[in-house]
C-alpha cells in the first residue's frame, strides 16, 4: 500500500506533486565546475521518472577551497549558473521541482582522490576536520562573514534562476558540521562554546541572512546528520533533549525542512522508541522532515566490498517506511542510489512493478545517467 507516497505536499511556495525525493548525490561530471546538457537530461530523466522533487548534488558557493575538484559543480559565476538554468528549465518542463544543495567542505579531506583545483587554503572553524586531524586554516571573523553572504547570494542566484527552494548541507562532517562538533569548533568567540547550541550559531547565521535575502515564502531546508565521515557511530545529540537544543534555534531562525540523513531509515535514533531521526527532528522541531537511508535497498551503506559488488533492489522495508510516514513521523522520503541506478524507481513503485526494478553497482555508476 503505497499509496501515501504519492499524495501532494506543500511547503509555503514549494508544491510537489508526491512525497519522493531524489537525493543530492555527488558525481563529478561538471568540467570546471559547469553543469552541462549531460547534467541537465540527467536530472530530467528522474524528473520523467516520477519524483516529486529533486535535491541536486552539491555546488560549490562563491568561497576559496568551498570545494578542491575540478568536475563538482559551482554554483556561482555565469558559466556554471547558465548550466543550472538549463536544468532548472530541464526538469521544470517534466513538471518536477528542484532545489540546489549548496556546499562548502571545510577542512574535509573528501575531495583529495579528484583531480584537484584548490585556489585557497582550506579553512573551517579551527583549522581542523577532527580531534587529531588538523587541516587547513581557522576562519577569521571576515572569512565567516563572507561564507554567510556567500551562502545567501547563492541562494538568491536560485531563486532568480527558478529553483523552488534551496539547501544547505549541514552534515556529515562539512563546514557546518564542523563547527556543530566540539572536537573540530575549539573557538572561544561567539561561533564556539561548550553546547551544541552555542556551536549552532554559524549555521543559524547562514540561515538567517538567507531569509532575509530570499523573502519569507521561499523555503529553506536544512540537511543534517548525527554521523559524520570519521565517526559512523558519533552522536551531536543523545538524546531528544539534545536534539532541540540543535535544532530549535535553527527552525527559529527560519528552517523550513529538516533533511535528515542517516544510514539506515528503520534504526530507532534513540531508546524506548522507535522513531528514527526524522521523526524526532520533526517531534522536537514542529518543522516537516525528509527521511533518507537505503531506501529500496537490499545491502546497507557503506558494506564490506561494496565497490566490487552489486547492491540488490529490495523493497521488504517499503511498508515499514509507509507505515512511518502515514502515522506522521516525517513528511517526504528520499531516495538515493536505488534511483540512480533507476530513473523509473517511482513509476514502478506506484504501479506495482517491483519485479522490474534495477540493480545498483558502483563498478557501473559512471554509466548509470
Amino acid at each position: 500500500m503505497t499509496s501515501p507516497l504519492f499524495t501532494p505536499f506543500t511547503c509555503k511556495s514549494l508544491s510537489i506533486r508526491n512525497r519522493i525525493v531524489m537525493a543530492p548525490m555527488t558525481r563529478s561530471f561538471s568540467p570546471r565546475g559547469i553543469p552541462t546538457a549531460e547534467v541537465a537530461a540527467y536530472y530530467r530523466r528522474r524528473a520523467e521518472g516520477g519524483v516529486g522533487l529533486i535535491i541536486t548534488e552539491g555546488a560549490a558557493i562563491d568561497r576559496p577551497a568551498a570545494v578542491d575538484a575540478t568536475h563538482i559543480p559551482k554554483f556561482h559565476g555565469d558559466e556554471p549558473l547558465a548550466g543550472w538554468r538549463h536544468v532548472v528549465r530541464e526538469v521544470s518542463a517534466a513538471g518536477v521541482s528542484i532545489a540546489p544543495q549548496l556546499w562548502h567542505v571545510g577542512a574535509a579531506p573528501r575531495q583529495s582522490h579528484h583531480v584537484g583545483d584548490l585556489t585557497g587554503e582550506p579553512e573551517s572553524p579551527s583549522g581542523r576536520f577532527s580531534a587529531t586531524m588538523e587541516h587547513g586554516r581557522a576562519m577569521t571573523e571576515e572569512d565567516i562573514a563572507d561564507t554567510v553572504a556567500a551562502f545567501a547570494s547563492a541562494s538568491v542566484s536560485a531563486k532568480r534562476l527558478g529553483f523552488s527552494a534551496t539547501q544547505f548541507h549541514a552534515a556529515h562532517g562539512y563546514l557546518f558540521d564542523q563547527f556543530f562538533w566540539e572536537t573540530s569548533n575549539l573557538r572561544s568567540d561567539r561561533w564556539g562554546g561548550a553546547t551544541v547550541a552555542e556551536r549552532s550559531r554559524f549555521a543559524a547565521e547562514v540561515v538567517r541572512a538567507t531569509r532575509a535575502a530570499v523573502g519569507d515564502d521561499f523555503p529553506i531546508l536544512l540537511r543534517i546528520s548525527q554521523w559524520k565521515q570519521q565517526d559512523y557511530d558519533a552522536k551531536l545529540a543523545t538524546g531528544p533533549a539534545e536534539l532541540e537544543q540543535w535544532l530549535g534555534p535553527l527552525a527559529d531562525a527560519g528552517v523550513d525542512i529538516f533533511d535528515c540523513s542517516q544510514r539506515r531509515f528503520w534504526t530507532p535514533e534513540f531508546g524506548g522508541s522507535d522513531l528514527n531521526l526524522a521523526g524526532w527532528v520533526k517531534k522536537v522541531t514542529g518543522r516537516p522532515t525528509i527521511t533518507v537511508g537505503s531506501v529500496g535497498l537490499a545491502t546497507e551503506f557503506l558494506s564490506t566490498h561494496q565497490d566490487r559488488s552489486v547492491i540488490k533492489a529490495d523493497l521488504a522495508r517499503i511498508d515499514d517506511l509507509v507505515r512511518r510516514m502515514d502515522r506522521g513521523d516525517f513528511d517526504l522520503v528520499a531516495v538515493g542510489r536505488a534511483l540512480l541506478a533507476d530513473p523509473e524507481w517511482p513509476g514502478k513503485i506506484r504501479e506495482g512493478r517491483a519485479d522490474e526494478l534495477k540493480d545498483y553497482s558502483i563498478l557501473h555508476r559512471e554509466r548509470l545517467h
